[in-house]
């Protein structure tokens, strides 16, 4: 696992497959996504490099339910006493109880997919805080949910507008570029989710997959929203 900076509040750790990040307000912690279900050990270890306490992690917000995303998320807070907030459309996958839905796939994607499909399997995994969109978390001078299906009919992005930062979880993904993210169940639906955060005209974007993006933000996510 690599531990980068992103902002001085703000750290991700990349994985094999997937990133998740890691907010602070002083010592108290939040993740954003929580890695595979192999990757609670580096978590905290990286924690600890930041001079932190893994005990400070007061919550996990989950962007998705896929498995490189939650995989670790029920340790941690076992361990730590984080409360686990999803989307009440995703909230039944993450717990184990519905299938995860099939993406509708292109074909250039389809390689990518059956790597994907090496994450280890996420254990099932209790939902503390259902969210459906619109609310605002205690964290980084609030933190808003924005809802942003398509990729998943769940799928969440966080908005801190105190402090200019977006998490899209996998709507949206950097690869040489802002592109949409891939393996969505419904393409128009993640293309629309696309373009409202983009119009939320963050100055730092953090993404599911593929490197933050720190310079001119806005003006970038824009003109990939409106080419997606």
């Amino acid at each position: 696992m690599d531990l980068v900076e992103v902002l001085p509040q703000l750290h991700m750790f990349r994985f094999r497959i997937g990133q998740a990040y890691l907010w602070r307000d002083g010592t108290d912690l939040t993740l954003v996504d929580a890695g595979d279900a192999e990757s609670a050990a580096a978590i905290e270890d990286g924690i600890r490099t930041l001079g932190l306490d893994p005990a400070g992690i007061g919550r996990i917000v989950l962007t998705h339910g896929h498995r490189d995303h939650y995989g670790s998320a029920q340790e941690l807070a076992d361990r730590h006493g984080a409360q686990i907030l999803a989307h009440a459309l995703d909230a039944p996958v993450v717990r184990g109880e519905s299938p995860v839905p099939e993406p509708d796939l292109l074909d250039w994607e389809r390689p990518l997919y059956e790597h994907g499909l090496t994450c280890p399997e996420a254990p099932p995994t209790r939902v503390d805080r259902e969210v459906s969109g619109g609310e605002v978390l205690a964290f980084g001078g609030g933190a808003r949910v924005v809802h942003a299906p398509g990729h998943t009919p769940g799928s969440i992005a966080l908005h801190l507008p105190r402090h200019g930062v977006l998490f899209t979880g996998d709507c949206v993904a950097f690869t040489d570029r802002v592109i949409l993210g891939v393996f969505n169940v419904d393409r128009a639906e993640a293309r629309a989710a696309f373009r409202r955060l983009a119009a939320l005209a963050p100055r730092t974007v953090c993404f599911g997959h593929g490197d933050p993006l720190t310079g001119n933000a806005a003006a970038v996510m824009e003109a990939a929203a409106n080419g997606a």
